[in-house]
């Protein structure tokens, strides 16, 4: 996911610290956290009270199973980019400039 999502800006960042958490991937102009889990997160009422507290420091929180990612990184990037556009007010992300 980071590969595809590293040629965009707004930047994103990997394991960005918010204490006392650490975010999978994170865009810090749109206030957005990817993160992508495993099956030890179903139910887990640890994730809720983190999403709670990010979302009390503004943040946006996108969740996706490592499966959907391993199946269908295309469509997931697709998704994190359409929920970026939004949270930077309809304004999509770009790949940066061709440098040859």
């Amino acid at each position: 996911m980071w590969r595809i999502l590293s040629r965009y800006r707004p930047k994103f960042t990997r394991q960005l610290t918010v204490p006392p958490y650490i975010l999978d991937l994170a865009c810090r102009e749109a206030k957005l956290a990817v993160e992508i889990d495993g099956s030890q997160h179903i139910d887990s009422e640890a994730d809720v009270q983190r999403s709670r507290f990010l979302e009390s420091e503004g943040w946006t929180i996108l969740r996706f199973w490592n499966s959907q990612v391993n199946d269908n990184p295309d469509g997931v990037a697709e998704a994190i980019l359409q929920k970026l556009a939004e949270c930077l007010g309809d304004t999509h992300p770009q790949p940066p400039p061709f440098q040859g």
